[in-house]
């Protein structure tokens, strides 16, 4: 899996456009998108898409909290949480992924590390993604920096697990996936690219 995390790098138009170009590249690519921008590029794409941050309330009386059925409605199909930008307490983490569960929604938890992973993945969630928050958004990856903890995750979590921080080019791909890694994320590499598409051929995960 490539998943491209658009963070709030882009919103609205661009972000619309850069959802096109990804489908060009490749339609298997997964795209993290705020729920601002879900519906149209869910609509408009048909891609499958991840909503950066969900909460756990539920609908009606709860103003200004994203809910899961927001998410199931506007054609998401499933949620980060506890992402390294946007952490949350371990209560709260479990009542948002009983509640996206609830709506059949795929569930990925950030972990920053194996441990952190092992304690979230008795969640059961559909994946399990590593990022060490020294690397993100940085020029080194931690393919490059740390490829031990990729080896690791694999071992320890027995889950998916998804590779993410400063991941940039084809080897950071590659190492990744001979370690067992099931994907990788991306953010700044291609949103921050001005020529996302070269980049995104160059990360497919094939």
């Amino acid at each position: 899996m490539l998943l491209i995390n658009f963070k709030n790098y882009l919103t609205g138009e661009k972000a619309v456009k850069l959802a096109k170009t990804c489908k060009k590249i490749d339609k298997n690519i997964v795209l993290g998108v705020s729920l601002a921008d879900l519906y149209r590029i869910s609509n408009e794409t048909r891609m499958k898409c991840f909503v950066q941050h969900v909460d756990y309330q539920d609908k009606g009386r709860n103003t200004g909290f994203n809910t899961v059925e927001s998410v199931k409605a506007n054609g998401g199909r499933g949620v980060f949480i506890n992402h390294s930008e946007h952490r949350l307490n371990y209560w709260i983490i479990k009542k948002t992924v009983k509640r996206a569960k609830e709506l059949n929604l795929e569930v990925i938890l950030f972990a920053k590390d194996v441990k952190e992973g092992q304690r979230l993945n008795k969640l059961k969630p559909s994946y399990i993604c590593i990022e060490p928050p020294k690397l993100i958004a940085g020029k080194v990856s931690v393919s490059e920096a740390n490829p031990e903890l990729i080896k690791d995750s694999v071992k320890k979590i027995k889950n998916k697990i998804l590779v993410g921080a400063g991941v940039n080019n084809r080897n950071d791909v590659l190492t990744a996936k001979e370690l067992g890694a099931k994907g990788v994320l991306v953010s700044s590499a291609v949103c921050r690219s001005n020529n996302p598409s070269k980049i995104l051929k160059e990360l497919r995960w094939k």
